[in-house]
């Protein structure tokens, strides 16, 4: 999602396109309106942003391009976002947690390292489309704090099953940096864990997909995934969050980093 608002202009001129299909174990998504969008789309509200959540900025720019948030770790100092967001080592990217309206209520956390699953690392696999990033400590009256400690974060979880509520904080481009949420039950098209909001635009990829759990706030999906999140602004996707999720977080948390490909092409205007 963090690369497709000329396919949604592009949509917008065209009328309805296709037809969808029936999700394993979700449910029938047959577009009736002009645009395509899939019948009873719930509307995205803004809101004053949660302290875990931040857009993620590239090296030396003032506009974000995608949005991450804080997942538990031993050190304290682990996020999330899409892999197509990082490109790199991610050295130079800033994090900035509960970000509203221009102010930066909890400062902006420098990224030091990046690690991916080997799937998006050799070939980025849609299934891979995940990325965990290291931020630095920040030094509070001469001793360092980690982000964890600061936020909060969520735990990481496996990918939710269809009919299941997540909501989905996130920052759009476009839309003065205020964060916007959607609370949504999840579907599948093929593998991929979907849901129907409008309008999750650019950069909004990397955002998390949270789940209560018990007592628990779980990130059980990023935008991201099938076309890097979606080639239409009503309809998100992650990647199946599942083992492989769970092992590259480990091994972020034990520095092993990576170096990752330029994100490609997201497939929506070829149709691939």
């Amino acid at each position: 999602m963090g690369f497709r608002s000329a396919v949604i202009i592009l949509i917008a001129t065209m009328g309805t396109l296709g037809r969808w299909t029936v999700a394993q174990g979700g449910v029938l998504h047959a577009p009736t309106r002009a645009n395509g969008e899939p019948p009873r789309t719930p509307t995205a509200r803004h809101f004053e942003g949660t302290d875990a959540v931040g857009p993620l900025f590239p090296p030396g720019s003032r506009v974000h391009t995608c949005t991450a948030s804080v997942v538990q770790s031993n050190a304290g100092n682990l996020l999330i976002t899409a892999a197509h967001c990082i490109s790199g080592t991610a050295t130079g990217y800033v994090f900035v947690p509960g970000y509203h309206d221009g102010i930066e209520p909890l400062g902006s956390w420098a990224v030091v390292g990046a690690y991916g699953a080997p799937g998006w690392l050799a070939r980025r696999s849609q299934r891979d489309d995940f990325a965990f990033l290291v931020v630095a400590p920040h030094r509070v009256n001469g001793h360092p704090q980690q982000i964890e400690g600061v936020t909060g974060a969520y735990e990481l979880g496996t990918a939710p099953r269809p009919g299941e509520r997540v909501t989905v904080p996130a920052y759009a481009i476009g839309s003065n940096d205020v964060p916007l949420t959607c609370t949504v039950r999840v579907y599948y098209d093929r593998m991929f864990p979907a849901f129907n909001c409008n309008p999750y635009v650019d950069g909004t990829s990397g955002a998390p997909w949270v789940q209560l759990r018990g007592r628990h706030r779980t990130v059980v999906g990023v935008i991201g995934g099938l076309h890097q999140g979606g080639c239409y602004a009503w309809t998100s996707y992650s990647a199946p969050f599942g083992e492989t999720t769970l092992r590259t977080a480990s091994s972020a948390a034990r520095q092993r980093r990576s170096t990752f490909p330029s994100a490609g092409s997201d497939g929506c205007s070829t149709g691939l």
